[in-house]
This record gives structure tokens, C-alpha cells and sequence, in this order.
């Protein structure tokens, strides 16, 4: 017999003690009321009788999966799929990759005016996700423009210290749109290849572009502006492909423009096929993959209580 109490059995207790200290007036309303405070306290047990044990399949893959993602304002621009922003698309994306991938290590690097790891390289899949969730740009009054140079360093130490501490396949995902603003000319990256394995650089915006709301300090969406001029009109953001697909090059991993639609079960396929399954000992196999299941039998009191409150009801109805 297994007890998983919903409230503590000690304060279950107390609340008991006390409604049945509530003395009721006559011997069998008063029998009735011990009764429920019996089955109230048994069904807070929630007894579960063991049930036969199973083997439960623990995938896990020998592949560490790093995003690498623009944060930057432009990545807010409302031109993914029609209707969103570039970073919706982005976060809906790679939670699917992750979800898609059990058993993969993940790790976070976002840029903006810096590069920063937000996550190291973890099997823990739900925290990859918040963290992916959090990702929101910097105020524009601290942006200094777009570079997607400023994540290489930080790329290259996350991916060589991998390196050194495991001999495993590293797949990589540089989301952006492709953008430099900042005046600076896009740097070679071709020293990031010898360690990725596999990947996609992903696409996201249009050549036509789009606006960009941002927060302000009361929290609402104000329209980032074109300050380059003497009439400040909407900011355009568009898509530089041209940069996409050289870094893509560099890194030898296939460009996905993400505005296309183009399904990933093809890039988390190759992923998969390429992968391998860690093998585990017979030993290890027993010791986690081996679940005993558990039967709820709670409701069978619920039925005998729920009838005594209905009872208890009627009666009452029927004194007033």
C-alpha cells in the first residue's frame, strides 16, 4: 500500500479534530458526522495499491544542441508569417526543436550589443525553454545596432570547452535576421565549423520588412521611429539573406528561411539519424528504467461520502 497525502497528515488531523469536535445534536447525526470526517481523512491518504513493474524507454543522445539567437530590436519587426514577430517565430521554433530532441544537452548564447550565455549546456529541457521564453531585446535607448560579430568569441569558448570535455556532436542553430547596423562589415567564421557537426542557420523577416513595437517604461508598445532623418517616419527592418547564407557557408550548415515555411522535421531527422543513443549497463538499465506503477483506489470512498453529504443535505433542506 503507497500513501501520497494531498494535505499533510498532520494538519489533516487538526482540520478532523476539529469537525468533530463541532458536536452535532442527536446520536446517529452525530455517528454520520464521524463517519465523513473518517472518509474526508482516508481520501487525503490517497492510498494506492503497487501495481506490476515496467520497463520505461530513458532515450538519451550524445548530442549537445546550441541556439545562438538575435535578441536584438529588429527581431520584434512584425513581418514572421504574416502576422507576428520574428521573435515569436524564434521561440516557437526552437521550443519545438527541443521538444523534438529528448535526451539532447542544450545551451543558450543570445547577443545584442553583447553576447551573453544564458544557459549552459543542460539535458534539463524545461528550463532551456524559459529561458528561451525570457528573451526580450534591450531598451532602444541602450541598442547600438545590430552585429552578429559580437557572438563569435562567445561561441567559440562555449563550443571549444565542450570540446575538450566530451567527445560528443555538437549541433548548431544561429538564428537571425541577418542584419548589421552598427557600421561594422560581417567577420569570417569559419573557425566555428571545425566544431559543429550539424545545424541550420535559420532566417527570419522579409525583404519588404516590418515595424517594431518595443515596451516602455509603463509597460505598453510604442513604435520604434527612423531617427536618421529631420521627419521621424516608422523604422524598417528587412531580412539580409546575403549575410544569412555566408555565415551558413561558413559554418558548413544549410540557410532556412523560417518566413517560407519550410517544416524542421527534416533538419531534427538529420539530427536524430546522426545521433548516438548512449548505451547503458544492465545494472544502470534496473536501476532507471525500471517503474512501479501505482492504482488509485481513493475514489472508492468518495462514492459513500458524496452519498452522506447528499443525505445530510435533504435533511437539512427539509428542517427549514
Amino acid at each position: 500500500m503507497i500513501l501520497n497525502p494531498i494535505i499533510p497528515i498532520w494538519l489533516m488531523a487538526i482540520i478532523c479534530i476539529g469537525l468533530l469536535l463541532l458536536k452535532r445534536k442527536g446520536v446517529w447525526p452525530y455517528i454520520r458526522q464521524i463517519v465523513i470526517v473518517i472518509l474526508l481523512f482516508v481520501i487525503n491518504l490517497r492510498i494506492m495499491l503497487p501495481g506490476e513493474v515496467v520497463n520505461v524507454q530513458e532515450q538519451k543522445m550524445n548530442v549537445h544542441v546550441l541556439f545562438v539567437i538575435d535578441d536584438t530590436i529588429s527581431m520584434l519587426a512584425e513581418d514572421y508569417d504574416g502576422k507576428h514577430t520574428r521573435l515569436e517565430g524564434v521561440k516557437e521554433d526552437c521550443q519545438y526543436i527541443v521538444d523534438e530532441l529528448p535526451g539532447a544537452r542544450f545551451s543558450v548564447i543570445s547577443f545584442h550589443n553583447t553576447a551573453n550565455l544564458l544557459s549552459p549546456f543542460t539535458n534539463n529541457a524545461e528550463y532551456v525553454k524559459s529561458t528561451i521564453a525570457s528573451i526580450y531585446p534591450l531598451d532602444d535607448l541602450y541598442a547600438r545596432g545590430s552585429s552578429m560579430n559580437v557572438a563569435k568569441d562567445v561561441m567559440l569558448h562555449t563550443l571549444q570547452d565542450i570540446k575538450e570535455k566530451r567527445d560528443t556532436k555538437v549541433v548548431l542553430f544561429f538564428i537571425s535576421d541577418g542584419e548589421v547596423t552598427d557600421g561594422s562589415n560581417l567577420e569570417s567564421f569559419t573557425e566555428v565549423a571545425q566544431y559543429v557537426s550539424n545545424g541550420a542557420v535559420f532566417g527570419y523577416g522579409t525583404e519588404a520588412g516590418g515595424n517594431m513595437h518595443v515596451k516602455n517604461y509603463d509597460d505598453e508598445l510604442v513604435l520604434v521611429e527612423d531617427e536618421s532623418g529631420y521627419d521621424n517616419k516608422p523604422a524598417v527592418s528587412k531580412i539580409d539573406e546575403v549575410n544569412l547564407k555566408k555565415l551558413a557557408k561558413d559554418f558548413g550548415i544549410e540557410y532556412v528561411n523560417r518566413n517560407q515555411g519550410k517544416s524542421l522535421d527534416s533538419i531534427i531527422n538529420d539530427v536524430k539519424n546522426s545521433a548516438e543513443v548512449i548505451k547503458k549497463s544492465s545494472d544502470e538499465k534496473k536501476a532507471s528504467n525500471q517503474v512501479e506503477t501505482a492504482t488509485d483506489i481513493y475514489y472508492f470512498f468518495v462514492i459513500p461520502l458524496l452519498i452522506l453529504l447528499l443525505y445530510e443535505a435533504i435533511t437539512l433542506i427539509r428542517k427549514k
